[in-house]
């Protein structure tokens, strides 16, 4: 796809994500990118949806206090948006994030192996040079086939699954045969393209006549 005309506004996407990189470019847009480096598991929330909008909005605040947000705001700026997300995998009713053992991962992906999970996604989008920001959450539902040990221990050896929210990275070659249904797989990647889209629109709007 080819690069969408970005010639009025730019974008920063606040992720290091491999796949949400895939996404924003396979909706055509150009953007740089800066990670938030943040301690995602310092921030606590029993409820996926209000975790994974307050992470978002954490890594929104953690990247603008590292810029000078004045150069943003000033009168003949080209606007800037910055994109943030987070998403969780919720497993009977438990919130999975990133496992942070092989035992944990392990315990992850047997559980999977024959039922099926959700995924809560918030994206955020904030203008720059205005402040305004734009929010909102998509779900979708994973279903799994029998998913063999042999094929989990692969996947722990590899490392992969203590990258992604819940050990789950759909787009793996030794992952995507085992997936039975899917919701829409770039809410589960990371990164919702309808949900942004809209965002960017929204926290565009109060610049357009």
């Amino acid at each position: 796809m080819a690069a969408k005309s970005t010639s009025s506004f730019k974008i920063i996407l606040g992720s290091q994500s491999i796949a949400r990189r895939h996404i924003l470019s396979e909706m055509g847009y150009e953007f740089e990118i800066m990670a938030a480096d943040i301690d995602e598991r310092s921030i606590r929330r029993e409820n996926p949806e209000e975790l994974v909008r307050v992470l978002a909005e954490a890594k929104a605040d953690a990247i603008i206090s590292r810029l000078m947000i004045e150069d943003y705001e000033k009168e003949d700026a080209e606007p800037m948006l910055l994109i943030t997300s987070d998403v969780v995998v919720v497993h009977e009713g438990i919130i999975r994030e990133k496992p942070t053992s092989r035992e944990e991962a392990r315990q992850f992906l047997k559980g999977y192996s024959g039922g099926h999970v959700s995924t809560v996604n918030s994206v955020l989008v904030t203008n720059l040079k205005t402040g305004k920001r734009s929010g909102g959450l998509d779900k979708a539902e994973v279903y799994f086939h029998d998913i063999p040990d042999e094929i989990i221990e692969n996947l722990i050896d590899e490392g992969v699954v203590f990258r992604v929210a819940g050990g789950l990275l759909l787009e793996h070659p030794l992952t995507l045969p085992l997936v039975e249904a899917i919701g829409a797989s770039d809410s589960v990647m990371g990164l919702p393209m309808a949900l942004t889209e809209t965002l960017i629109h929204e926290a565009l709007s109060s610049l357009e006549p």
